[in-house]
């Protein structure tokens, strides 16, 4: 792997134009569309699809083989709020960030949005349009609002 500025980027990673990365790791033969943010912490493995106006916080880990489709959000904290007790615009002390797991092979359709503090099992798929409230076991397949497992 190679540093470009604060983003260590792996071999062959093809990231499109008006991204914001920083801070992140982004494994080998990794795609990253247009308009996607992963912020500082965030890792993404090997092999990975990550599509177009898709947002990757802090405290997420994906791994290898994950497809992400566009503009799937993910979320790193429960009770998020502008200002703290005391009025003040909130700072990192203010707030506990929660860590999301995507586990190898999985797939989140188009839409979807992660809750904070989740694991997406092995090889599971997420249905577009989705909103992810609890853990999704591998080999799974769910969609809805909240998600559920397809029967």
């Amino acid at each position: 792997m190679k540093n470009c500025k604060d983003v260590i980027c792996g071999k062959n990673v093809q990231i499109y134009d008006f991204t914001n990365l920083y801070g992140c790791h982004i494994g080998d033969d990794t795609k990253i569309g247009t308009f996607v943010e992963v912020q500082r912490g965030a890792v993404i493995g090997a092999r990975c699809k990550i599509s177009s106006h898709s947002f990757i916080c802090e405290g997420v880990t994906i791994e290898d083989e994950v497809f992400i489709g566009h503009g799937v959000m993910f979320t790193n904290d429960k009770h998020p709020q502008s200002c703290n007790s005391k009025g003040l615009l909130a700072g990192v002390e203010d707030w506990t960030m929660m860590k999301t797991l995507v586990k190898r092979g999985a797939s989140i359709g188009s839409g979807s949005t992660i809750l904070p503090g989740l694991t997406i099992g092995e090889n599971s798929v997420i249905g577009a349009g989705s909103v992810v409230t609890k853990d999704v076991l591998n080999n799974t397949v769910v969609f809805g609002n909240p998600a559920k497992v397809k029967s």
